[in-house]
C-alpha cells in the first residue's frame, strides 16, 4: 500500500511538473515526486520484500536491483523521444501515465508478513547478528556511516562524472561514453552477484565494494595521462555501487530482526537521502574551489572513510550465526 500511495504521488508530481508556470507550482512538484520517489524506489521494494520474505528475502533484491539498473537506459533514451515529438511537457504527462501503471503491478504482490511457517524443516537459520542494544547501536550507526558515504558520492558523481573526466582533459565526447560504462559496471556487477553472490555474506560482499571503491577514485586520477585509467575509473566504480546497492538492502537482514526492517533502516538511511541532495551542489563548489582532481581527491576520502566503517563492521560481526530449526523435539 506505500508503494501504491508512492505511484500516486510521483503521477500527481509529473503532472505538477507539466502543468508548472511558476518556480512555485515547479517546486511543489519536486517535494511531490521526492515523496514519491522514496516510497516506491529501491528502499521500499527493500522493505516489502523483507516483510514478506524475512531473511530469504536476499535473492530477490539482488533481482530487482539488476533490472533497476537498466532502468536509465530505457527511460533516457524515452524521454528524449518523448519530448522531441511531444516538448518535455507531453512527455511528463506520459510518466505520470507510466506512474499509475504500476499500481496494478504493486496489487499483485502478497501482502502477507513472513512467519518461518513455509521453511522446511530442519533448517539452518540466519539469526541477527546484533542482539544486544550496544550491538544493534554500533552495527546501525556503521551501516548508516556506510550508506551515508555511498549514496554521497553517488549523488555526486551522478552530477559530475562526465564533467570530471572533460575537466581532467578527456574529451566530450570520449568523456560521454567512458561515463555509460558506469552503467554497465553497475549492472555487471549485479548479475554476477546473483549468480555466484551466495558464496559470500552481504558483510563480505560489502567489503570487497567498499575496498575497490578508494581503487576506482585513484584510476580516475590518472584519466588525464590515460585513457585506459578514466574506463577503469568508470567501470570500477559502477561496479562498486551496484553491489552496495544491493548490501545497503541486504546487510539489515542479517544484523538486524527482519521485523523491524522496515523502520529501523528508513531511520538509518535519513542522513545518507539529505547529504546525497546536497552532494551535487556541494561538489560543484568544491570542484570550483580546489578543481577536478579535488573533487577526485574528495571522493577518495569518503571512501576510505567508508571502507573504515565497513572493515569494522566485519571485524565485529566475522560470521553468520546461525541455528538448526527442526520439527522433531528428539532431533
Amino acid at each position: 500500500m506505500v508503494m501504491i500511495a508512492g505511484a500516486v504521488l510521483n503521477a500527481i508530481g509529473c503532472i505538477g511538473l507539466a502543468l508548472s508556470h511558476g518556480l512555485a507550482v515547479y517546486f511543489a512538484a519536486w517535494i511531490i515526486l521526492g515523496l514519491g520517489m522514496r516510497l516506491t524506489l529501491y528502499d521500499a521494494a527493500f522493505a516489502a520484500l523483507a516483510r514478506i520474505g524475512g531473511p530469504e528475502a536476499r535473492g530477490p533484491m539482488s533481482q530487482i536491483t539488476l533490472l533497476g539498473g537498466l532502468s536509465a537506459s530505457v527511460f533516457w533514451p524515452l524521454g528524449h523521444i518523448l519530448s522531441d515529438h511531444m516538448g518535455w511537457r507531453g512527455a511528463l504527462v506520459v510518466y505520470a501515465g507510466f506512474a499509475i501503471l504500476t499500481i496494478p503491478l504493486h496489487l499483485t504482490v502478497p501482502n502477507n508478513s513472513y512467519d518461518g511457517s513455509a521453511v522446511p524443516e530442519p533448517k539452518e537459520r540466519v539469526r541477527p547478528l546484533a542482539t544486544n542494544r550496544r550491538e544493534i547501536v554500533l552495527g546501525g550507526s556503521l551501516y548508516a556511516v556506510i550508506t551515508t558515504g555511498a549514496n554521497f558520492l553517488n549523488a555526486g558523481m551522478s552530477a559530475h562524472m562526465i564533467a570530471v573526466l572533460i575537466g581532467l582533459g578527456v574529451s566530450a565526447s570520449v568523456a560521454v561514453w567512458i561515463a555509460t560504462l558506469r552503467g554497465v559496471g553497475q549492472s555487471a556487477a549485479r548479475l554476477c552477484e546473483i549468480m555466484f553472490g551466495g558464496r559470500f555474506d552481504p558483510l563480505a560482499l560489502n567489503l570487497l565494494a567498499c575496498l575497490l571503491m578508494p581503487i576506482s577514485f585513484a584510476a580516475g586520477l590518472f584519466s588525464a595521462s590515460s585513457e585506459e585509467m578514466a574506463i577503469v575509473f568508470a567501470f570500477l566504480y559502477g561496479a562498486c555501487n551496484g553491489i552496495l546497492t544491493i548490501t545497503r538492502g541486504t546487510l539489515p537482514l542479517v544484523l538486524f530482526d527482519h521485523r523491524g526492517y522496515g523502520a529501523l533502516v528508513g531511520t538509518l538511511i535519513v542522513p545518507s537521502f539529505v547529504l546525497s541532495a546536497a552532494a551535487p551542489v556541494l561538489y560543484a563548489v568544491f570542484m570550483d574551489r580546489f578543481g577536478n582532481e579535488g573533487a577526485l581527491h574528495l571522493s577518495t576520502v569518503i571512501a576510505l572513510i567508508t571502507l573504515l566503517a565497513a572493515l569494522i563492521l566485519k571485524i565485529m560481526f566475522p560470521r553468520v550465526r546461525t541455528e538448526v530449526r527442526c520439527s522433531n523435539p528428539a532431533g
